[in-house]
């Protein structure tokens, strides 16, 4: 099954802590059914001191399950995403604009 949410997509959080929160996909896992969004789920992690790199306690990004994660369309509104073929090729479109993405 083709991915309705990709790397670089414009989202936001429909659902957890961070709900309304808007952001861009940095990565998807589509196995595990979940992404990364900058800003979204942060977390506290402890990095040790190195020669490049001062240590200490830096937020990261943590994966967010995709259903909890909805593309925003040209009016920067939540939409669902479906697809159809244009010119022979399958293409992506938001159900609320029926903008091709």
């Amino acid at each position: 099954m083709a991915a309705k949410l990709k790397k670089g997509d414009r989202v936001v959080v429909l659902a957890g802590k961070d709900k309304g929160k808007e952001g861009e996909i940095t990565s998807v896992d589509p196995k595990a059914g979940r992404a990364v969004v900058d800003g979204v789920n942060m977390a506290i992690r402890h990095v040790r001191q190195s020669q490049q790199a001062q240590g200490g306690r830096t937020p990261k990004a943590m994966p967010i399950d995709l259903s909890n994660l909805a593309l925003l369309d040209g009016n920067g509104k939540a939409t669902r995403v479906g697809f159809r073929v244009e010119d022979g090729r399958k293409v992506r479109f938001a159900k609320t604009t029926g903008d091709v993405i």
